[in-house]
């Protein structure tokens, strides 16, 4: 498609890009690009490793980054497990922290007041697939309330209001000791699952709406504390539709890199955005969101706006029913890899030849849990995910053999012991070397694999076209040049 139809049909660049992620069945590879470049980031999360403070994390492998943790100034410790997320250019501020444990809901409400935060986006609910994901921070009616002693904080329940995907609630948060007041917006929305996405943007958007016509997001108040269970998933994709589309608001429709904005979040906060799904959803909720956004307020009351999400992809989140939760204390990742390893295997399925087959592993965590996919280690204490498949097969590795210092085949010049547990053993010794080694290879094949997908999706998202003399416009940058126009998508 030509500038001039892409003008001539309202096609934004990103809806462009989109289009054309979406009909090679991309996701994965995009998604994996990113998490393979923030591995590169060096932050570190010496605060959450202390053993004082190992218990205020909801999950081992998901941690505040050192230097944009938030800090508390008073109560027994200073530490908590969010992070402040700074887009400069876009005028937005958020604090992205884990679904409160019950002996970190002082600290949370401690932040709120320090921070002074108008508002609090609370992305899941207290119990999901029969496990406890939040504690019960809030009181549930007007005649209770909740007083946490340790940091002098008391939370009186005002009102409520009902919608259909959320619920918006005011309440009274109090300084026990100087006996100021202050009033906290709580939204909580209720439909949106677990490592999953919301069935369309139009519900999403209403909500997003409603939370900026509340001015929780607004620049004179303090940023509003976003949580869901792990601080990540959801809630980094609530922070990248608002974010993108304030930049587009101010900016213009092709002012925007999707995938540039998220590498910039994710060095506040590790991990933002879990899915490929929800890479997805992120996209299609702001191309919609432009379309309807004239204004800082979301204007999406015409029925007759085409569903871009639903419509493009017919997609209702297999991720919800296919992903078992965690145990507590868990690894935020356990229970995602086998969700993603899923979809990668099911959007791969018809380029099997091309790319030489379904993976054979699930894709490796974020930097802070780094799981060693490639040998199987029954010691490690986290979850180690291995393919016991080693022999020549579909995937078409075979095992190399190792050599001794005469050049001989090592598996082929061992003399037969006369004792049958020492040849056991010699075997299954042997058999343990050859496993390792087809492991290495399958995993330096994957990585090999990663890098040309990536660069083949690279190439088709940056076509050439031909348009005489002009400019030339590169992922939202001029650049002058003469003969050829190349345009993102």
């Amino acid at each position: 498609m030509t500038s001039q139809e892409t003008r001539d049909h309202g096609i934004s660049n990103v809806e462009t890009e989109y289009l054309e992620i979406n009909s090679k069945k991309a996701w994965p590879i995009l998604y994996q690009h990113i998490r393979n470049e923030c591995s590169n980031f060096t932050y570190t999360c010496n605060e959450s490793k202390k053993p004082q403070n190992k218990n205020l994390n909801r999950y081992r492998d998901v941690a505040p980054y050192d230097h944009s943790r938030i800090v508390l100034k008073r109560g027994p410790c200073n530490y908590i497990n969010s992070n402040l997320i700074q887009v400069d250019r876009a005028h937005r501020q958020y604090i992205l922290t884990q679904g409160p444990l019950e002996n970190t809901a002082g600290h949370f409400w401690l932040m709120v007041w320090e921070q002074n935060s108008k508002a609090v986006l609370m992305l899941n609910k207290i119990i999901e697939k029969n496990q406890v994901k939040c504690y019960q921070y809030w009181p549930l009616g007007d005649s209770f309330s909740l007083t946490f002693l340790d940091v002098g904080l008391k939370v009186e329940y005002i009102s409520k209001k009902e919608s259909s995907d959320y619920t918006t609630r005011i309440l009274k948060l109090t300084d026990i000791e100087t006996d100021e007041s202050r009033e906290i917006l709580h939204f909580h929305y209720t439909t949106w699952p677990d490592f999953g996405v919301p069935q369309s943007p139009t519900a999403f958007l209403h909500f997003l709406a409603d939370v900026r016509q509340s001015g929780a997001l607004d620049q004179n108040v303090g940023p509003p504390v976003v949580h869901c269970s792990a601080g990540i998933g959801r809630s980094g994709t609530f922070c990248l539709v608002d974010t993108c589309l304030v930049l587009i608001e101010e900016n213009g429709l092709n002012s925007v890199n999707v995938r540039d904005v998220l590498i910039e979040m994710r060095r506040y906060r590790m991990g933002l955005i879990q899915t490929p799904d929800q890479l997805r959803f992120s996209y299609a909720a702001i191309i919609d969101g432009a379309k309807e956004l004239p204004s800082n307020n979301v204007n999406i009351d015409n029925e007759t706006v085409t569903n871009h999400y639903d419509v493009v992809n017919n997609s209702n989140s297999p991720i919800e029913e296919e992903d078992e939760p965690p145990p507590l204390p868990p690894p935020r990742g356990e229970s995602l890899t086998r969700s993603i390893r899923a979809e990668l295997i099911t959007n791969t399925m018809t380029k099997n030849d091309e790319l030489g087959g379904p993976p054979d592993k699930p894709l490796p965590r974020e930097p802070s849990a780094h799981i060693d996919t490639s040998i199987s280690s029954p010691n490690a204490n986290s979850t180690v995910v291995t393919n016991n498949s080693h022999e020549k097969s579909g995937d078409g590795v075979t095992v190399p053999r190792e050599t001794t210092n005469d050049g001989e085949n090592s598996l082929q010049t061992f003399s037969s012991p006369s004792n049958p547990d020492m040849k056991n053993e010699l075997r299954q010794r042997n058999k343990e070397k050859s496993d390792r080694l087809a492991a290495q290879v399958r995993e330096m094949k994957r990585r090999q694999k990663e890098t040309e997908e990536w660069q083949e999706l690279k190439r088709s998202l940056f076509k050439p076209l031909t348009i005489g003399i002009g400019a030339a416009i590169v992922g939202g940058g001029i650049l002058a040049i003469c003969g050829y126009l190349y345009m993102r998508g």
